[in-house]
C-alpha cells in the first residue's frame, strides 16, 4: 500500500479533485441502485400488489428523515396521486419517467466522475514523468555507465505508462466498486436481512480464491516490465549502431537476440494471462452459484409466505444482486494491470531513490569568475575499485593552455572529467581559486566551462537552437558571430534554410567536421572562461582538422585551455603539455623541453612522424 500511495501523491494537488470525484461517484451509484429500487413498484403496480391500507398509508406526505423508508414514502406518495388522477396506466408512467430520470443522472454523475478521475490520471502520470527525467539528469555520469540507455527510456515511457492504468484501476477498485458493493447491500438489507445474511456468508469465498490468484501475478509483471526495457535497449542499440550491423553483416545475429528476448516477453504475458483470465471465469461462475443459491433459497421464504419477503420483493433484489456481481468481476479484471502498475512502480522508484553522488553543500557558493588557477592536489580517483588516477599534482594559471597527452586508458579524460565535477575525486582535491570545488554551486561551476568533445552532440532541431542549446535568450548576430569564429558560417548558409535548417537526429545530415564545428560554435557563444577539448579533432579527415584546428585556435584565444590530444602536432604550441600514464604525471614541460627529455612523449611523437 505505501508503494501506491506513493504513485498517488503524484497526482496533487488533490485537495480539489478527489472530494468532487467521491461525491459524484456516489451520486452516480445512488442514483443507478435507485432505477433498480423501483422495479418493485412497477411490480406493485403491475401486478395490483398494493393493499388499499397501504395505499392509505401513503396519502400523506412523510416527515423528512435519511432513510430508505423516506424515500420509498415519498415515492409512494406522489405514485399514489398519478394513480388517483390517471389511473394506473397514469402510475406506471410515473415510475417509467422517475427511471429515465435516475438513469440519466446516473448517466451524468458517471460521466463527470470519470473526467475528475481522468484528470487525477493525468496529473499523476505527468508528475511522474517529470520528476524521473529531472531525476535521470540529475544523476551522476558513472550512474550511466552501469544501466543500459534503452532500460531507463523503457522505465519513463513503458513503465510510468502501466502506472497510469494502474492508477485509474486502483482508484475504482478501492473505492468505487466497494462503495457500490455497500450502496447496494444497504438496499438489499433493506429489502432482506435474512437473504442478505446468507449472501455475505458466501461471498468471502470468491474474493479469497480471487485474492490468491493476485499474489501470484505481481512477479511475473514485474519480470515482463524488466524483458519490455530490454526489448527497448536492443532497439536503441541496433537502430543507433545500423551502420555497424549491415558493415559485419550482422542482421541474422542481432534478429536472433531480439526474437529471443520477443519470445521471452510474450511467454511471461501467456503466463500472466493465464492466471488473470482465470479470475473472470471463476468470478462469472460463482456469482451465477450465489443467484442460484439465493433464487433456492429466497424462493422458499416467499413460496413458503414468509410475510418479510413478497414476490415482488424477491424479483427487485435479484435485480440488484445481480449487479452486485458487476463491480466484483471489475476488481477480479484489474488485478493484472493494478499488479503491472505496481512493479511498474517499484522500477520507477528504483531510479527516483539513486542518491545522486554529486551535490551541492547546503551553504554552496554560487561561482560568478575564475581569476587565479585550477590546482589538483593529490588527487586519486577510481571507478569502483579500478584505481585510475594515482596521486596527481597539477596548477593551470588563469589563461594558460595545458594539454594532456599520453596512452589510451592512462586517465587523461578522467582527469578532465573531474573539472566540471562530472566526478569527484576518491582522494585528494581540486581547488579552484584556492577553495575545493565541492564548496562551488554544480551549476554555477559548469555555467563556466565549455566542453568539446570527440563525439559532436547535436539535437535534431534547428543549427541556430544546437548553437543557442542553454542559452534561449540568445542573439541571431551573437549566434552568427559565433558560427564565424567556428568556421561554419560559410557551410549554414549553403543549407536550404540556413540557421533555420534542421541537422537530423545527431546531426545526422552533416559531415563530421561540420558537426564539431558547431559544437565549436556553441562554446564560442557560451564564452566560457574555461575550456576543455577531448581529442576535438581525431576522428576528422585533413581538411576538416584544418577548419576545426583553426576554430579551437579562435575558440582558445583569452582561456584557460585543458587539451586531451593523440595527434601531438595540434597541441606543440600549449604553454605545457602534461604527460599521463597509467593514471600518474610522469613528464610534462613545452614542446622542446619534452623532446630533450628522451621520454614517453619523445617516443609518441616520434611513432606519429614515421
Amino acid at each position: 500500500m505505501n508503494l501506491y500511495f506513493r504513485l498517488l501523491s503524484y497526482a496533487r494537488p488533490l485537495n480539489a479533485r478527489v472530494p468532487k470525484y467521491i461525491v459524484l461517484t456516489l451520486l452516480s451509484i445512488i442514483f443507478g441502485v435507485t432505477r433498480l429500487t423501483l422495479l418493485k413498484p412497477i411490480f406493485d403496480v403491475l401486478f395490483d400488489q398494493l393493499t388499499p391500507e397501504e395505499l392509505g398509508r401513503y396519502t400523506q406526505k412523510p416527515d423528512f428523515s435519511l432513510t430508505i423508508d423516506y424515500v420509498l414514502h415519498w415515492f409512494y406518495y406522489y405514485l399514489n396521486l398519478w394513480e388517483i388522477n390517471y389511473g394506473t396506466f397514469g402510475a406506471l408512467l410515473f415510475v417509467c419517467v422517475v427511471i429515465l430520470i435516475s438513469s440519466l443522472l446516473t448517466s451524468v454523475f458517471t460521466y463527470l466522475s470519470n473526467i475528475e478521475l481522468a484528470y487525477i490520471r493525468v496529473q499523476a502520470v505527468s508528475n511522474l514523468r517529470k520528476a524521473i527525467f529531472n531525476k535521470v539528469s540529475m544523476l551522476h555520469l558513472g550512474f550511466f555507465t552501469n544501466e543500459r540507455k534503452g532500460d531507463l527510456m523503457s522505465r519513463i515511457t513503458n513503465d510510468v505508462q502501466e502506472v497510469e492504468g494502474s492508477i485509474v484501476n486502483s482508484i475504482t477498485v478501492f473505492f468505487r466498486e466497494p462503495a457500490t458493493i455497500i450502496v447496494y447491500f444497504i438496499v438489499l438489507f433493506a429489502l432482506s436481512v435474512e437473504l442478505t445474511l446468507f449472501t455475505v456468508l458466501v461471498l468471502p469465498i470468491s474474493g479469497y480464491i480471487i485474492s490468491g490468484i493476485a499474489k501470484r501475478l505481481k512477479k511475473k509483471a514485474k519480470e515482463s516490465q524488466e524483458s519490455l526495457g530490454r526489448i527497448v535497449n536492443m532497439l536503441d542499440e541496433t537502430i543507433g549502431g545500423m551502420r555497424v550491423v549491415k558493415a559485419f553483416t550482422a542482421r541474422g545475429f542481432v534478429f536472433d537476440r531480439f526474437s529471443k528476448e520477443v519470445d521471452h516477453y510474450g511467454d511471461v504475458n501467456i503466463h500472466m494471462a493465464r492466471r488473470n483470465e482465470l479470475a473472470s471465469p471463476i468470478s462469472e461462475f460463482l456469482g451465477i452459484f450465489f443467484v442460484v443459491g439465493i433464487l433456492l433459497y429466497g424462493g422458499s421464504l416467499v413460496m413458503n409466505g414468509n410475510a418479510a419477503l413478497d414476490a415482488s420483493e424477491f424479483i427487485t433484489y435479484i435485480a440488484i444482486f445481480t449487479q452486485v456481481l458487476q463491480p466484483g468481476k471489475a476488481i477480479s479484471k484489474s488485478f493484472t494491470s493494478i499488479q503491472r502498475g505496481l512493479s511498474a512502480g517499484e522500477r520507477i522508484f528504483q531510479v527516483l531513490d539513486v542518491v545522486p553522488q554529486i551535490q551541492n553543500k547546503p551553504d554552496a557558493i554560487a561561482l560568478n569568475s575564475f581569476d587565479h588557477s585550477l590546482e589538483f592536489r593529490s588527487v586519486s580517483f577510481a571507478y569502483e575499485d579500478k584505481r585510475v588516477l594515482k596521486g596527481v599534482n597539477l596548477q593551470i594559471q588563469k589563461g594558460k593552455t595545458i594539454a594532456l597527452v599520453g596512452p589510451s586508458g592512462g586517465g587523461k579524460s578522467t582527469l578532465a572529467d573531474l573539472i566540471p565535477r562530472f566526478y569527484d575525486p576518491t582522494e585528494g582535491a581540486i581547488l579552484l581559486d584556492g577553495r575545493p570545488l565541492t564548496d562551488y554551486d554544480v551549476e554555477s561551476l559548469q555555467r563556466l566551462m565549455g566542453i568539446v568533445t570527440q563525439e559532436s552532440i547535436l539535437f535534431n532541431d534547428t543549427i541556430f537552437n544546437n548553437i543557442a542549446f542553454g542559452l534561449p535568450d540568445a542573439k541571431e548576430e551573437d549566434v552568427v558571430r559565433a558560427a564565424k569564429i567556428a568556421n561554419a558560417h560559410d557551410f549554414i548558409m549553403q543549407t536550404e534554410e540556413g540557421y533555420q535548417s534542421l541537422i537530423g537526429e545527431r546531426g545526422s545530415r552533416l559531415s563530421g567536421g561540420q558537426r564539431q564545428r558547431l559544437s565549436i560554435a556553441r562554446a564560442v557563444l557560451k564564452n566560457p572562461p574555461i575550456l576543455i577539448l577531448d581529442e576535438a579533432t581525431s576522428a576528422l579527415d585533413s581538411e576538416s582538422e584544418r577548419l576545426v584546428q583553426e576554430a579551437l585556435t579562435n575558440l582558445m584565444q583569452g582561456r584557460t585551455s585543458i587539451v586531451i590530444a593523440h595527434r601531438l602536432s595540434t597541441i606543440q604550441h600549449a604553454d605545457e603539455i602534461v604527460v599521463v600514464q597509467q593514471g600518474r604525471i610522469v613528464e610534462r614541460g613545452t614542446h622542446a623541453e619534452l623532446l630533450e627529455q628522451e621520454g614517453l612523449y619523445k617516443k609518441l611523437t616520434l611513432m606519429q612522424t614515421v
